[in-house]
């Protein structure tokens, strides 16, 4: 059994960590990780710091501390407001964008103007591809599609861009919904599958990519420790299931009958500006981080859902 992504991570010199949106799920449990790791870690945060090991930055106005950056040796962005939301709110979906786009240039824009040497790791997702059917999608395919999601990704990922433009390492993280029982989505589906609600979306063929809590911080901890490693990287497990795979492994794991499906036409109606989201096919592969040696703890979506329930 391959080791857990935790103890393949960076066992180096202890480095130095700016981490932007440590109070959200991804955030917190890296900054924990990274702290049982060694390494020091300075959360940004949009209030009056209550320790040392904060400081207060306000994207929206463009205040930062720009010597806290360039004492750095890692800057991670994995700010942003929630995912789910009301998808026929228009103020939901220009707050998707804004708070991502806005944090990520910030952080690029300080990054290039100290001159700093920190390497950034700007976290992005998987729905910047958009629909590619069963077509395998790697770090070099285009980005498709003038869906919700696939727009805000562009303009995320653009957002880097004055970092990297100034010679720094940048890491684009096209990640995949990260499967944890305390986490959207697993935790909603989770409910809805133990009370026999459990349904394919559409005809289940379309392509879902997920990862495990434990490699999505295992990659962060690789891509932070290889000063090679830049571009995009794809974060989700080797082997991408169809939504009709990913039913059915969840209902086995929580020992349900999952006999159900929602209709192409209401998932439209229901789904609003984010039904894309939920029909989108997207098999993709981490390529980039296979290429450079990464080792999956959870290859597969009945490991990933095992972990994620454990």
């Amino acid at each position: 059994m391959p080791e857990s992504a935790p103890e393949r991570t960076l066992r180096h010199t202890p480095r130095r960590f700016v981490v932007a949106g440590g109070s959200g799920f991804l955030g917190s449990h890296l900054i924990a990780h990274l702290r049982d790791e060694g390494h020091e870690v300075t959360q940004l945060v949009r209030r009056a710091p209550s320790s040392p090991e904060q400081s207060p930055w306000q994207p929206d106005e463009g205040v930062i501390d720009a010597d806290v950056v360039a004492a750095a040796d890692v800057v991670v962005n994995v700010a942003g407001s929630p995912t789910v939301g009301n998808p026929h709110s228009s103020r939901w979906a220009r707050e998707l964008k804004h708070s991502r786009v806005v944090t990520t240039r910030l952080l690029a824009d300080t990054i290039a103007r100290t001159g700093a040497g920190a390497t950034f790791l700007a976290n992005n997702a998987v729905g910047f591809y958009g629909d590619h059917g069963s077509e395998r999608v790697t770090e070099t395919s285009e980005s498709r599609g003038d869906s919700l999601l696939a727009g805000v990704t562009r303009a995320w990922q653009a957002a880097a861009e004055p970092a990297s433009a100034a010679g720094a390492r940048v890491c684009v993280m096209r990640t995949a919904p990260v499967m944890h029982r305390t986490s959207p989505p697993l935790k909603q589906l989770r409910l809805l599958f133990k009370l026999g609600l459990g349904a394919r979306l559409g005809d289940g063929q379309q392509h879902f990519p997920m990862v495990s809590l434990r490699d999505w911080l295992g990659a962060v901890s690789r891509l932070a420790s290889d000063e090679d490693a830049e571009g995009p990287f794809n974060i989700c497990c080797p082997d991408t299931p169809t939504n009709a795979e990913f039913t059915q492994a969840l209902a086995r794991l929580v020992s349900r009958p999952a006999f159900l499906f929602v209709p192409k036409p209401v998932l439209s109606v229901a789904g609003g500006d984010a039904s894309p989201e939920l029909l989108n096919s997207m098999n993709c592969v981490p390529q980039a981080l296979l290429d450079r040696g990464y080792e999956f703890a959870d290859r597969d979506v009945t490991s990933v859902l095992a972990a994620g329930l454990a």
